[in-house]
């Protein structure tokens, strides 16, 4: 699964204690397969399960076929098809929305399952008495600390200080202790802090830390079931536009785990993969360093996850532009102007709330993209907003005080929307070459060798796609032995 999970039965004792605890939740593990494709599944019943409660049926809901209310199961995953009334270019840029997800409104609670279920089936997780640490940037540790309450076990989140208030807001509410929200240094781009609290906690042996950078449980989920979704939602599309290729697939590395979906999509149809960082801190497009407010991404590191032999394109995005971008529509003033006077559909408008920041750099990215690329009508561009505009009305409160403290009126919504959407350049664009990819793959070295520990070899065989094949590869093992643990789950519990 990761380097170091792999799919076998390594301690039945602690797989026993985890057995246990599931029957006592009244809990069923889904397979992967299942939330691939959850019209297929034999769900239990969810119709009276609230979508926000800590319930062990809310794992079912932990896909991408969730409807507007998250209650029920819909045949297309929701999403938005952005015009070019709007976005300035001619290709049809599809968003989907990552805040369907049950709990934390994000889709970062499918990788946080997919990452502790692995350890739960093959006994190298108690949750009677071990405790689930969950390093991010905001929504993963928030995942995390949801599953780890459903199964009845600590989760601890680490994540910077200065991410959003209201991922704090959330977390509190959540967690066991107040004690379970640690607090590392500096903003988004602060990772390597991230992973020096994670060895400090991990001199514990009680403390089992689920690296989303490292873990390639990650990876595999997102190939398999976010690969899945756009691959639905293209195939839909396809209806009303026969003519459609899907061109590229966009995607902020953060910790790699959604862009994986970007190499199902590459097999199927032949899809561009299309990295996104911060034009303040541009890891993979200079080897560069900085901080910024794309809140989710992380950087200047490369994550071990992240299959960068496979990524076709590197494109940078200015905090400026999503900061900025997530003012103009979630103010009243600027959805007036966008309505009124840029004559925008105002339900498209107001499903913008449903984006929140690292949503609008993929946007941004997906029309430097297009321009770059000259792609037309029948280029499609696919991207994820992750979280919705929720998570961030702090950002946008503090946006304004630093930026228009006398006020924002319209003439500054004409401003945003003249330098963020219409003014959008390709700058910041590489494609890359072998070499190029050498370079970024390069990179992670001093991360994953040099500081955390992995060995040369672990870290060299993911030059080869042989490697991640051979990872696509154990899924239908890994669903084998979730159903196995089921099976005594029930057996248990009869």
């Amino acid at each position: 699964m990761s380097l170091f999970v792999e799919p076998q039965v390594v301690d039945r004792t602690r797989r026993r204690a985890a057995i246990d605890r599931l029957r006592q939740v009244g809990g069923r593990l889904p397979t992967w397969s299942e939330l691939a494709d959850p019209a297929k599944a034999a769900q239990p019943t969810l119709a009276k399960v609230d979508p926000d409660a800590p319930d062990a049926a809310n794992l079912w809901r932990v896909h991408w076929f969730n409807s507007a209310d998250r209650k029920t199961i819909i045949d297309v995953p929701g999403h938005i098809v952005l015009p070019p009334v709007l976005t300035g270019v001619k290709a049809p840029i599809v968003v989907l929305l990552g805040r369907r997800f049950p709990m934390i409104g994000a889709h970062k609670v499918l990788a946080a399952y997919a990452c502790l279920v692995p350890r739960l089936v093959t006994g190298q997780f108690d949750p009677a008495s071990d405790r689930a640490v969950w390093p991010s940037t905001g929504n993963y540790c928030r995942g995390g600390v949801a599953i780890s309450r459903i199964l009845g076990c600590r989760g601890v989140a680490v994540l910077p200080a200065g991410m959003s208030r209201e991922r704090f807001d959330w977390l509190k509410q959540w967690v066991a202790d107040p004690s379970d929200i640690i607090r590392t240094p500096g903003t988004e781009s602060n990772v390597k802090e991230i992973y020096d609290k994670c060895a400090e906690l991990a001199r514990d042996k009680q403390n089992v830390i689920l690296n989303q950078f490292s873990e390639f449980a990650n990876y595999l989920i997102h190939y398999h079931c976010t690969g899945q979704a756009f691959d639905r939602v293209f195939t839909h599309l396809k209806t009303t536009l026969p003519q459609a290729r899907l061109s590229a697939f966009v995607s902020a590395t953060g910790s790699a785990g959604t862009i994986a979906a970007g190499d199902r999509l590459k097999s199927l149809h032949r899809t561009k993969i299309v990295a996104v960082e911060a034009a303040e801190c541009p890891t993979m497009l200079c080897n560069g360093y900085g901080e910024h407010n794309i809140q989710g991404i992380g950087d200047k590191h490369i994550p071990l996850i992240h299959n960068v032999m496979n990524t076709d394109v590197v494109v940078a995005v200015s905090d400026v532009f999503s900061d900025s971008l997530n003012l103009l529509f979630r103010n009243e003033t600027g959805r007036r102007y966008l309505t009124e006077r840029r004559k925008i559909d105002a339900a498209l408008v107001r499903q913008f709330e449903d984006i929140g920041i690292s949503g609008f750099a993929n946007i941004v990215a997906a029309i430097k993209l297009a321009k770059h690329l000259d792609y037309g009508p029948n280029d499609v561009i696919m991207t994820v907003a992750t979280d919705s505009a929720s998570m961030y009305a702090s950002e946008s409160e503090s946006y304004i005080k630093r930026r228009y403290p006398s006020g924002f009126d319209e003439v500054n919504a004409g401003e945003i929307f003249s330098r963020c959407m219409e003014g959008i350049a390709d700058d910041g664009v590489l494609e890359l070459r072998h070499i190029d990819r050498k370079r970024v793959f390069n990179l992670g070295y001093y991360t994953w060798v040099e500081q955390q520990g992995v060995s040369i070899d672990d870290f060299d065989r993911r030059k080869s796609q042989e490697f991640w094949n051979g990872l696509v590869s154990q899924i239908p093992t890994w669903d084998r032995l979730i159903q196995e643990f089921n099976s005594e789950v029930a057996r248990t519990a009869a």
